[in-house]
C-alpha cells in the first residue's frame, strides 16, 4: 500500500512482477494440461516454495528457481 515504505524498493517491485509472470505462465499451462505434462506443471507450480529469505539470500534462491523455471517450461512443452 501507499504507506509501505519498502514497497517501492527494487526487491518488492521484482516480487510483484514475478507474481504476475508466474500467474501468466500457469494460466498458459491450463489449456494445454495433459496427463503427459502434468508432472512438469507441478514442478513449475511448486517453484515459489524455493524462493525464500531476504536480500542476497532471496536473490540466490531466485536465481536457482529461475533456472528451474526455464527447464520446467521446456519439459512441459516437450511433453504436451
Amino acid at each position: 500500500g501507499p504507506l509501505d515504505i519498502f514497497g517501492y524498493s527494487e526487491e518488492r517491485r521484482q516480487e510483484r512482477a514475478l507474481v504476475h509472470e508466474y500467474a501468466a505462465v500457469v494460466e498458459g499451462f491450463l489449456p494445454q494440461l495433459t496427463a503427459n505434462n502434468r508432472d512438469a506443471a507441478v514442478v513449475f507450480a511448486r517453484l515459489p516454495e524455493q524462493i525464500r529469505g531476504f536480500g542476497h539470500v532471496k536473490a540466490r534462491h531466485l536465481t536457482a528457481a529461475r533456472a528451474l523455471w526455464s527447464q520446467s517450461i521446456e519439459q512441459f512443452q516437450r511433453a504436451a
